[in-house]
C-alpha cells in the first residue's frame, strides 16, 4: 500500500503555465484521509512553496531546493547548505560564461545581481522573495542552499558543458528548461527522501513518486513505485519507463486520486 506520494512540481504536477491544477488541495485532502502523506518536492524557495500549498500546510511535507531543505509547516526538518568558499566559485564559474546568470537561493530570499531579461523576469515570476544584491557578501552571512543559473543558450548547449568539470566536487544539474542547479553533492531529491522515509519509518515500496527532469532522478530511485509524466526530458523517460498522462492533462493529480483510491496510476 502507498502511504507517501512526492511530486515534483515544474512540468509535472503544475500545468504549462505553472499553474496548480483546479482540485489539487482536494486530492491532497482524500489522501490525507485515506492515511496517504503528500510531499511537494520542488526545486523552488521555501517561501513560496509555503505561501502556494498554505491552504493544506499541515497536512503535508515540502521539499524545497532541490531537497536541500525539507519542512513541515514553518519547523524546517533537514537542511544541506553549501559552503561558503563553495558559493564563491560557483559565482567565480558562471561569470566566466556568456549569457549565464547566477541566482543565490538562501531559505528566506533569492539573490541576483544581473538584470538581464528574460532571466530577471523569470526570477521575479518563479521565486516570491527576491531582490538584487552582492551575491558574494550574501553568501558571507547567510546559508546559501543553491545557486540557480539561468542560461540563454540552453544548458545543455553551454553552462552543462562547462560548469561540471570546472566544479567538480558540486552537484551541477539541469533542473529544466533554461536552468541548471549547482549545489552540495548529497544535496538532492534522492538524499531528501531517503530522510523523509527514516523520518516517516516508511520503506521505499510504500512510496511513490513523480518527476520530469534529472533533477527528479534520485527521488524517483529512492521510491518503488516511480512515476514520469508523457512531458518528461526524453532522456529520463527512458531511464525511468513508467509513464502517466502530461502536465497538460492533469497526468499527476488524476494519478493522486487513483492512488487515495488505492488503485495505480
Amino acid at each position: 500500500m502507498i502511504r507517501l506520494v512526492a511530486s515534483d512540481l515544474d512540468g509535472t504536477l503544475l500545468d504549462p503555465a505553472g499553474n496548480l491544477p483546479a482540485g489539487t488541495f482536494d486530492a491532497i485532502e482524500e489522501l490525507f484521509d485515506h492515511g496517504v502523506l503528500f510531499c511537494a518536492a520542488s526545486g523552488r524557495q521555501l517561501a513560496a512553496l509555503q505561501q502556494m500549498f498554505a491552504p493544506v500546510a499541515d497536512k503535508i511535507l515540502i521539499m524545497a531546493e532541490n531537497g536541500a531543505l525539507v519542512a513541515h509547516g514553518q519547523t524546517v526538518l533537514y537542511s544541506r547548505p553549501l559552503h561558503r568558499m563553495q558559493v564563491s566559485r560557483a559565482l567565480d564559474a558562471v561569470r566566466t560564461l556568456y549569457g549565464a546568470y547566477a541566482l543565490v537561493c538562501t531559505a528566506n530570499c533569492a539573490y541576483y545581481r544581473d538584470e538581464a531579461q528574460p532571466f530577471l523576469q523569470c526570477v521575479q515570476a518563479s521565486y516570491l522573495r527576491n531582490t538584487k544584491g552582492d551575491l558574494k557578501a550574501v553568501a558571507a552571512r547567510e546559508e546559501v542552499f543553491k545557486v540557480a543559473v539561468y542560461d540563454d543558450l540552453g544548458p545543455e548547449n553551454s553552462t552543462m558543458k562547462v560548469l561540471p568539470r570546472a566544479l567538480p566536487d558540486l552537484r551541477v544539474i539541469q533542473s529544466g528548461g533554461n536552468w541548471l542547479d549547482i549545489s552540495d553533492k548529497d544535496a538532492h531529491k534522492g538524499r531528501a527522501m531517503q530522510f523523509i522515509l527514516e523520518l516517516c519509518g516508511l520503506r521505499p515500496d510504500e512510496c511513490a513518486a513523480f518527476g520530469d527532469h534529472m533533477n527528479d532522478y534520485e527521488m524517483l530511485l529512492a521510491v518503488g513505485h516511480p512515476y514520469v509524466t508523457a512531458n518528461a526530458f526524453p532522456p529520463l523517460k527512458r531511464l525511468i519507463g513508467t509513464v502517466i498522462g502530461s502536465n497538460h492533462d492533469g497526468g499527476v493529480l488524476q494519478a493522486l486520486h487513483a492512488i487515495a483510491q488505492g488503485k495505480q496510476p
